[in-house]
């Protein structure tokens, strides 16, 4: 399929970075073990209105594809939705287990439309020992471009020194990391629905802070990282963190003397954030280069496109944002 790109030029892909997937196997064995139900404090006794049939609808690739070409979508990065079947909970070795299992799905969801889906490894993370053979797998013989990451694992902010040789993987393989977080533990984020409207953006906030602080991004400046939910608050709250960097300059040991906002463009960012005026400062703060379109499909944004056009940006901007720069980061001509 050749959809017209945003910007009116025929044949310029229009890439999608926030698309879910599930695995049945997967989400059946995960059952009240995640974020969605409180980690089994409130389990679903009936799933909502419509929730059965967006569940259903990440289990099968042909409606996915459906809604794309609905949508005028020509790829989409399809990551496990871990909010939904994240295995965390799981010993480590079941945690390895269900994840080869949902990237053999994947896998298979990718040789069936290969123009249309680009893979992504989830990872076993509370045991690097195990993840890194995992990554590998994923990379070398499964042909995924992008690794599915959460934002903490056992407690550990993936800036932390136990990841660091899990991130010297992801560097030397060159593959694109998203990183999407499993979700807030604390109870107190369950009450009023607050793990996904506060929590996923406190979250983003930590890891990317922890990214920095621990390292990470200037000890790996050629890593390649997108933060989902446009980086959530830490793009749009600097001024106190630059601050430490003058009163505390032991703060940042780590980042060689560099101040947190000199980072802020280390990273990409997707545009799901649901308020125009939202997505108008990060643009302003990170520039179009740094921005990949993304609808948190199935529940987010029905016209992803037309969200970000609305939002005042057109052109080569619009075009690079919608698709651009996303074939940049996973090497799609």
């Amino acid at each position: 399929m050749t959809t017209p790109s945003p910007a009116g030029r025929p044949g310029s892909p229009v890439i999608d970075f926030h698309v879910h997937m599930l695995d049945e196997h997967v989400f059946k064995a995960s059952t009240n073990k995640t974020v969605f139900t409180g980690y089994g404090a409130t389990p679903a006794a009936a799933p909502r209105p419509g929730a059965l049939e967006l569940l259903q609808r990440m289990m099968k690739p042909e409606t996915e594809i459906e809604d794309m070409d609905a949508r005028g979508i020509d790829v989409s990065v399809v990551t496990s939705s871990t909010v939904l079947q994240g295995t965390s909970w799981a010993d480590p070795q079941t945690d390895l287990e269900l994840c080869r299992r949902c990237n053999d799905t994947t896998a298979g969801w990718v040789a069936r439309y290969p123009k249309r889906f680009v893979g992504s490894s989830t990872l076993p993370l509370q045991d690097v020992r195990l993840a890194i053979p995992e990554l590998e797998r994923g990379a070398k013989q499964l042909g995924f471009k992008v690794v599915n990451v959460g934002a903490a694992y056992n407690g550990a902010y993936m800036g932390d020194p136990v990841f660091h040789p899990f991130w010297e993987a992801v560097n030397d393989l060159g593959v694109t990391a998203w990183i999407h977080p499993e979700g807030a533990r604390d109870p107190w984020f369950q009450r009023f629905a607050l793990w996904n409207s506060a929590g996923q953006s406190i979250e983003e906030t930590k890891v990317t802070a922890s990214l920095i602080y621990e390292g990470v991004m200037h000890k790996f400046p050629g890593l390649k990282v997108v933060i989902a939910h446009g980086g959530g608050y830490f793009p749009h709250y600097l001024g106190r963190m630059d601050r430490n960097h003058a009163n505390r300059p032991d703060t940042v040991r780590n980042t060689g003397g560099k101040r947190p906002s000199e980072f802020l463009r280390s990273f990409h960012y997707d545009t799901c954030v649901y308020d125009p005026q939202v997505l108008k400062v990060l643009l302003e703060r990170v520039g179009a280069d740094r921005l990949v379109m993304g609808s948190d499909y199935p529940v987010g944004e029905k016209d992803p496109v037309a969200f970000i056009r609305n939002c005042g940006v057109s052109g080569t901007e619009l075009a690079a944002i919608c698709g651009g720069n996303a074939a940049r980061l996973l090497g799609i001509a």
